[in-house]
This record gives C-alpha cells, sequence and structure tokens, in this order.
C-alpha cells in the first residue's frame, strides 16, 4: 500500500476513521495482553516501530548485524517474509523475492535469515543454525516471542502522524501502550518534532541515512520506488547531486511485471537519462530487466555507535 496521505495531520478523514482505528487499536491491545510470550536460548533484538509505512527498519537492522558481527557475534535474522510464498525457511542466495519477499533479501546480504511469520519457531530455527543473537525485522507487534530489547525506529521527518490507529493514522496500535513497551527509540534523520522530549524517559539513539553515492557518470536520472515514503528515496538522490527528471511511485512492496518496466526505460532512453531504485526494489525486478536499472545503496551512519551497541548487550536486559 502507499501511505495515506490523511495520517500525516488531523483532518475530516481521519476524524470520520477515528472510531475505526480505535477498535483497531483496541484489538491490538488485547492481542497482547492475552497471548504469551516464548523465550529461546540466546539474545533477542526487536527493531520495529508503531506505525506502518517506511520508518528505516531494515537499513537499522542491518546496521546492528554489522556492528554485533565486528564485536564477534554471530547474528541471525528473524522476520515474517512478506509478500514470499515460502515459509519456515533458511534463506540461501538462491531464493528470489517472489519465494522469501523483499526484505529477507536486503537482510541476507549482511547475516544469515529465516523466515517465518511464527516468530518464536524461526527463533528456535536460527538458534539450531548457530545464532548467538537474534535480530527481529519487525515484530513488535508480534507477542509470541519473548523480546530481550525492543527498539523503536523512528522517522524523524515524519514522527507518529498524526497520532492515530489504522486507518484513520498510521499507528499499528496506541502510542501510550507502544512507548511503555519500548526499551529504547532510534530517531532516524532530523528530529522535526520535537520526538526527543516525548520518548522521554527512554533512551533514545540517533543515527541518519547516508546515500552511497559512488562515481556517476550521468546527472540525469529517472527514479522509482515501491516503499513506504519514497519521497525519503528522491531526497537522497537529490543530496548526491542527481537531477530527477521523472519519479515513479509503487506501492511498498509492489513486485515488477514488464509492461510497468518498460515505460520507466522508455521514458529514460527518451531524455538520455539513467535509472535509479532502491535495493528493495531491485530484486523484485525481472533478470533480463535488471541490466537497465542502478541501486543506490544506503548505510545508517550513528551519532554514537559505542553507546548503542553497550546499550544492546547490556546485563540489564539479560
Amino acid at each position: 500500500m502507499r501511505t495515506p496521505t490523511h495520517w500525516k495531520n488531523i483532518n475530516f478523514i481521519s476524524c470520520v476513521l477515528y472510531p475505526l482505528g480505535l477498535l483497531y487499536g483496541l484489538a491490538t491491545f488485547l492481542r497482547l495482553k492475552l497471548k504469551k510470550s516464548h523465550q529461546v536460548g540466546c539474545r533477542v533484538i526487536c527493531v520495529g516501530n508503531l506505525g506502518a509505512g517506511g520508518s528505516g527498519k531494515t537499513p537499522v537492522a542491518v546496521s546492528l548485524a554489522k556492528m554485533l558481527q565486528q564485536n564477534g557475534k554471530n547474528p541471525f535474522f528473524i522476520t515474517r517474509g512478506y509478500g514470499g510464498q515460502q515459509k519456515d525457511v533458511l534463506v540461501t542466495s538462491a531464493h528470489t523475492a517472489a519465494q522469501v519477499g523483499d526484505e529477507p533479501l536486503l537482510l541476507f546480504r549482511q547475516a544469515p535469515v529465516v523466515v517465518n511469520p511464527d516468530r518464536f519457531r524461526g527463533a528456535l530455527k536460527a538458534v539450531r543454525q548457530g545464532a548467538d543473537v537474534i535480530i527481529m525485522d519487525d515484530g513488535f507487534q508480534n507477542p509470541s516471542l519473548h523480546k530481550d530489547i525492543s527498539l523503536l525506529v523512528i522517522d524523524g521527518s515524519y514522527g507518529f502522524g498524526n497520532g492515530f490507529c489504522i486507518p484513520a493514522g498510521p499507528l499499528r496500535e496506541f502510542l501510550s501502550s507502544g512507548l511503555k513497551r519500548a526499551d529504547a527509540a532510534v530517531i532516524i534523520g532530523e528530529d522535526k518534532h520535537n520526538l526527543s522530549s516525548l520518548l522521554k524517559p527512554l533512551p533514545v539513539f540517533k543515527g541518519k541515512v547516508v546515500p552511497e553515492c559512488g562515481q556517476i557518470s550521468n546527472r540525469r536520472i529517472i527514479a522509482f520506488a515501491g516503499i513506504g515514503r519514497p519521497q525519503k528515496f528522491y531526497q537522497s538522490l537529490k543530496e548526491c547531486g542527481f537531477e530527477l527528471l521523472q519519479c515513479f511511485d509503487f506501492p511498498d512492496h509492489h513486485f515488477y511485471n514488464n509492461q510497468e518496466l518498460e515505460k520507466i526505460i522508455s521514458a529514460a532512453q527518451k531524455q538520455n537519462a539513467d535509472i535509479y531504485t532502491t535495493a528493495k526494489d531491485f530484486v523484485k525486478i525481472p533478470a533480463p530487466l535488471r541490466s537497465y536499472c542502478k541501486v543506490l545503496e544506503i548505510s545508517i551512519e550513528w551519532e554514537n555507535p559505542q553507546a548503542l551497541y553497550d546499550f544492546l548487550l547490556c546485563p540489564v536486559y539479560k
């Protein structure tokens, strides 16, 4: 889905949908209260959020795994594999996005990945495969697996939108109850909503998305993306010095067909432009058409990486 415009502010549409949002929030609250969590034999770090849409969970999860690996740990990711057909699998280089989903393929570039909608069973498989730390990519509202640390990832420019629950707003649960279950927050990008004050007394870690621009041969480009908030991707391209001639937006987790991509390729050829997309979108492009597209890779730059690492392995949360 695309992020609805009425999620950003309180408006007529969000007010009309507010009662449905209350029901959605209540259902989440009851599910979390009534379902029992199970522990596994290693530390579990959940990288989640309170809202739907692109807050930056996956690049944060990748960055944490890299941080742990550099300090001698053997982290595994567990994820539900949204959009994939196969479940309860250990991802390999032979898997496709259609089989396991797009995000598992991105995570797999950094560390082993287990795909299973049942996070507890996925975690057990990861432990059997040798994991000494498990990173849940998403799953903050999933009660099946006990979490040693729950991190809330928040887009500093978007915050919590209008503060309403789905479908009136972006929240997956009531803000107050979600903050009570969190152990810390991660703000990505400039804090434009004074989130640091709102989140007290939670520890807050700050980072920013850094585009890996590389050597630029043609500054004239056309871009496309199927992510929660594609404007963030387009802004990263501008920061690299590209001239965006045209942008094509698609729903989050969208799988591309030849007709859609041929339209983009034709537009680029007519304007003598290169085509750029995200790593998440690239894995869903049919193989014969991938050579037409370039990927803008990104990473997370932390304000205080040592403090974050110390917190992840803090004995208080063991």
